[in-house]
C-alpha cells in the first residue's frame, strides 16, 4: 500500500482552522492510506489475528457492496430489466449475496453492544475517539471492547 501524506493542522478542542487565523500551527503528519485498523495494529494495540479478523470483515463489508454509493454503477443491469426501469436492490450477484451473509453472520457473532464500534472503526473508518464520542461512551473504552469484538469476529471466521 503506497502511503498518502499531508499535513493537518494541530487544533484545540472546539478550534476550527478558520479561527486559527494566521497564527503558527503545529502540524502532524497524516497517512490517508492506513485505515484506523491499521493504525491499531502499526502500534501494538491489536494483534494479528484481531487485524486479519477485521481486514476479513471490512473485505466482505466492501465486496457486498453495503457502503453509500457515491458514483454511477458500471456494471452490467440485470438481463430481464427493460430500459426505463430502476435496477432493483434485490438484483445481487452470487459473491455480494454470499460476502453478505458471511459479514452478518459476523457482525451477529460479535453481539450486541460489541458490534456498534466494531462497524464504526472497522467498515466506515472512524476513529476510536470519534467511535466513542459517538456513542456516548467514556474515553479509552472504546479499543478494550473493540479487542473483545475482534476476538469474537477472528473465532467466527477462524483466523489463527
Amino acid at each position: 500500500m503506497q502511503p498518502i501524506l499531508i499535513e493537518r493542522p494541530l487544533l484545540t478542542d472546539g478550534e476550527t482552522p478558520a479561527q486559527r487565523g494566521p497564527r503558527l500551527a503545529r502540524s502532524v503528519t497524516v497517512n490517508l492510506a492506513e485505515s484506523p485498523l491499521g493504525w491499531l495494529k502499526a502500534r501494538g494495540k491489536i494483534t494479528e489475528q484481531q487485524f486479519v479478523a477485521g481486514e476479513a470483515l471490512r473485505r466482505d463489508y466492501e465486496r457486498a457492496s453495503l457502503g453509500p454509493s457515491v458514483t454511477m454503477r458500471w456494471d452490467a443491469p440485470p438481463m430481464d430489466r427493460n430500459r426505463r426501469s430502476a435496477g432493483s436492490p434485490d438484483a445481487l450477484s452470487h459473491s455480494q449475496l454470499a460476502a453478505k451473509m458471511r459479514f452478518d453472520a459476523a457482525i451477529a457473532a460479535a453481539g450486541p453492544g460489541l458490534s456498534d464500534i466494531l462497524w464504526r472503526v472497522v467498515c466506515a473508518g472512524e476513529g476510536v475517539p470519534d467511535a466513542e464520542r459517538a456513542l456516548d461512551w467514556p474515553s479509552r473504552s472504546g479499543r478494550l471492547v473493540l479487542t473483545l469484538a475482534l476476538d469474537r469476529v477472528a473465532a467466527y471466521y477462524q483466523v489463527r
